[in-house]
């Protein structure tokens, strides 16, 4: 947790821009984005109203820092996973280490448009290719033949799954709905025998029983 104080130290050192990302993360992990405020941001930080402006210009600058610091860090976190499934298990391990990025990278009212702003764009698409790096690891989607055949899943839609049930997984996790079934087990193994019951076609078998 940041304090004031090392907000301070930061700020004396010249590293201002990153003493108020890290007190805005501080902010949305507590208390949500809704409660971010440059003002408050700037007495946090021992400075006046208008400095994080110089940085971020406004409170939509400074989320969409966050948001395009979130991709990159999403990214760097599924680099050289061997598969889909750790993919989705390291996503999950991304949202419990990082729950105030992941809280604003997907609210895209939050901050601006990708298209106004080269870092953010840039970081999503490094983030979404290391998604789907995942699904061409799977045999159907390695298959030239496989894409349009009868039966064959379309590796887009088995991107959207996979992506699908790790973010619902990490929203349900972060919002505390998975406290009672988790029981205090690691919430990345959890979803690591959950992607494997689903893939193995258990849950199916369970059905028709």
């Amino acid at each position: 947790m940041t304090t004031t104080g090392s907000i301070r130290r930061g700020y004396h050192h010249g590293d201002l821009r990153q003493a108020v990302l890290a007190a805005a993360l501080d902010v949305i992990a507590t208390d949500g984005p809704g409660a971010l405020s440059l003002r408050d941001l700037a007495r946090r930080a021992g400075v006046s109203h208008a400095a994080p402006a110089h940085h971020f210009k406004d409170r939509t600058g400074l989320l969409t820092a966050i948001a395009a610091q979130g991709y990159e860090l999403l990214a760097a976190a599924l680099t050289d996973a061997p598969d889909l499934r750790e993919r989705g298990v390291r996503y999950v391990r991304f949202a419990v280490a990082h729950p105030a990025h992941f809280q604003v990278m997907f609210q895209p009212e939050l901050y601006r448009d990708r298209a106004d702003d080269p870092e953010l764009l840039a970081a999503k698409e490094l983030a979404a290719a290391e998604l789907r790096a995942g699904v061409v690891t799977l045999p159907a989607a390695r298959s030239s033949d496989s894409p349009g055949s009868p039966g064959s899943p379309d590796p887009r839609d088995t991107g959207v799954a996979a992506w699908s049930m790790a973010h619902g997984f990490a929203t349900l996790l972060l919002t505390h709905n998975l406290d009672a079934p988790l029981d205090g087990r690691d919430p990345g193994e959890v979803f690591r025998a959950l992607a494997g019951l689903l893939g193995s076609g258990q849950l199916a078998d369970i059905e028709r029983e």
